[in-house]
């Protein structure tokens, strides 16, 4: 429980301090420090042995690595439609949007490949408590976006 408690308490001080990083290199290390956070949450909640942490983060490592470029890539559609604004045809819009669903349908199907070979390194148990750690990270990220207040911060204006 007091492993629980202080990985909780780090993420939440991580978020804190990344929410101050204005510049693309902060930007970079917050990235990197916000993944050995939630990979030292996973390792912790799960209860991996030093043998399952060997073969199982390079995999966990990889399956996010692919979900990063599948989400970058919709991502870039969204993006280049907003820079046209008003701009951007109907079609280019809806293009964007079938890019950002079908990248949720990617998404699902790369998870579904890695949870097979999850599945022969982690007990049964150990796979419902990855995606319970999972859901605690991301709990976590949204509640320290939100000032750890549970209040949503205040957008910038659109320029």
């Amino acid at each position: 429980m007091n492993k629980t408690l202080l990985t909780t308490i780090t993420v939440a001080l991580i978020a804190l301090f990344a929410a101050a990083q204005p510049t693309q290199g902060g930007r970079s290390r917050w990235s990197k420090e916000m993944l050995e956070a939630k990979h030292q949450m996973i390792i912790e909640q799960v209860g991996l042995t030093p043998t399952q942490q060997e073969q199982f983060m390079p995999l966990y490592e990889a399956m996010e690595k692919e979900i990063f470029q599948n989400n970058f890539e919709a991502r870039g559609a969204l993006a280049a439609v907003n820079k046209r604004g008003s701009a951007a045809t109907d079609d280019e819009c809806f293009q964007a949007a079938s890019a950002v669903s079908q990248a949720k349908v990617r998404e699902g199907e790369i998870e579904s490949r890695y949870f097979e070979q999850f599945s022969k390194i982690l007990t049964k148990r150990q796979m419902f408590l990855l995606k319970q750690a999972e859901s605690d990270f991301a709990r976590t990220m949204m509640r320290g976006a939100r000032g750890g207040d549970g209040q949503r911060p205040e957008r910038k204006a659109k320029k």
